[in-house]
């Protein structure tokens, strides 16, 4: 029997509800089982999800499609990675709330209606949801200054960003006439005037803001330093993944018909934010703040595949952010491991001598730089060959050059990492590493090592999703 669409994004919505009034009518601390709890949910969803079929729901306002599966599928695996990283580290820092689990629940649950969306309203609606509860997030460590002040910054920036995209969609309606992703196709293909194109471009920078694209990153760096790491990774990964996945149904889909209008944009959102992401990471000391710059760079090459405009085009773009998705989780699991005397550590330096101690822990953690620093044979080589090569194809010789250049730059700060915990003198004496994090640690490298071996169902699912989304 196959299951109704609705049915994953009820489970979270109702599962959440549900778990909320455990957590508020328990007498005692229930973090540790609403966050299992919500982890289960998640599993379901995620399992309902990939079984549901095509749909279009309440009269053109969601739809169900390859497409929509597969960012459904990346954004389950990132919360569900940052909730097991949370078990362990919010219980030893004092902050394990039965609130978090709720509240990443809601955000999943605003990220797969932003994904299925198929007007603008729902698509505002989805974008919110997610938001409020991301916000919430960033300042889970309610006595801790850095936290506070985080939660706040990415509250007034993501206001900012809100209120742009909401502006670009009264825009792009007002003169267009119309909300609906399929209509608005067929109204642009036929031309749009100077308050369309302004609308698209207002649309564009309220999701680049989302996926931390330059010049609209400011948030990141902060936001990454202050919160929780556990809530960190959270940040790198479903979220992004969402927002990057809406970028492409957006731009792909109703606003397909002006490519020409927004391609040179997406190519200069590329160039500066691998630019930017390679050069502010260097003097970094903070390994969440180099992750973060990290991260924009990231996100900067996964733009190269929107920017052909071509279905081989998001075909990469959607191979790059699954491969990212699990580096990212993979890093942050080391990131969470960190911890000496109870108390958890974030510089570089504090590595030093690591592979002395905890030589898998090492080892591990080097992989992940070699991957992000896109060395062969690991997964992230693939990611960064599939983009490049597209852009190449599809004649944006710079645009390719630019994105390897910038690695090569990027390689530097990826290799310290590597270079301190194999060859600085230190005494890091960390912490056994706990299992949710051994356990997410485990799995990262696991698929970041063997994914030469067998890379071709991820490409073939991530070229049936882009021909979902491109018709």
């Amino acid at each position: 029997m196959t299951p109704s669409p609705l049915l994953p994004a009820l489970i979270l919505g109702l599962g959440g509800m549900a778990l909320l009034l455990i957590g508020v009518l328990a007498k005692a601390n229930r973090a540790q089982g609403v966050t299992m709890g919500a982890i289960l949910l998640l599993l379901i969803a995620a399992g309902l999800s990939l079984l549901a079929p095509d749909a279009v729901l309440f009269s053109g306002l969601l739809k169900t499609s390859l497409f929509t599966r597969y960012a459904d599928t990346l954004i389950y695996l990132g919360a569900i990675a940052a909730l097991i990283l949370s078990v362990d580290f919010n219980q030893r820092e004092g902050i394990a709330r039965f609130e978090y689990p709720v509240l990443v629940l809601f955000a999943v649950l605003g990220m797969v209606v932003m994904v299925s969306a198929a007007d603008m309203m729902t698509l505002y609606v989805g974008f919110e949801l997610q938001s409020l509860a991301m916000y919430i997030t960033a300042a889970l460590a309610r006595d801790n200054p850095r936290s506070a002040e985080a939660g706040l910054k990415y509250f007034v920036l993501g206001a900012l960003a809100s209120g742009l995209l909401v502006y670009g969609i009264s825009l792009v309606y007002g003169f267009a006439g119309t909300t609906n992703f399929a209509a608005l196709a067929a109204v642009l293909r036929e031309g749009a005037g100077a308050g369309t194109v302004a609308g698209v471009v207002f649309v564009l920078v309220g999701l680049a803001f989302k996926i931390s694209a330059a010049p609209f990153h400011m948030w990141t760096p902060d936001v990454y330093e202050g919160a929780p790491s556990s809530v960190t990774a959270l940040f790198a990964t479903a979220p992004k993944a969402a927002a990057l996945a809406l970028l492409l149904s957006v731009m792909a889909g109703p606003f397909g018909g002006l490519v020409a209008q927004w391609q040179l944009l997406i190519q200069i959102l590329a160039i500066i934010s691998m630019a930017w992401g390679a050069l502010a990471a260097i003097g970094q000391s903070n390994i969440k703040r180099l992750l973060a710059y990290s991260s924009i760079s990231h996100m900067g090459y996964a733009l190269m595949g929107l920017a052909t405009g071509t279905l081989a085009g998001v075909q990469s773009s959607l191979v790059y952010v699954a491969i990212y998705v699990v580096m990212s989780f993979g890093c942050f699991a080391c990131v969470v491991a960190m911890r000496r005397n109870g108390r958890a550590v974030e510089r570089i330096s504090d590595l030093a001598g690591l592979a002395g101690e905890h030589p898998a822990y090492a080892f591990v953690f080097a992989v992940f730089m070699w991957a992000m620093a896109g060395i062969p044979p690991l997964s992230g080589f693939f990611a960064k060959l599939y983009v490049f090569a597209t852009a190449f194809n599809a004649g944006l010789d710079a645009l390719a050059i630019i994105g390897i250049v910038t690695s090569v730059i990027s390689a530097f700060y990826y290799l310290r990492v590597i270079k301190v915990m194999y060859f600085d003198q230190g005494q890091p004496q960390f912490d056994r590493t706990a299992a949710g994090p051994g356990f997410v640690m485990a799995v990262g490298a696991l698929v970041t090592i063997f994914f030469i071996i067998l890379p071709s169902p991820l490409v073939a699912a991530a070229g049936a999703a882009a021909k979902a989304l491109m018709g």
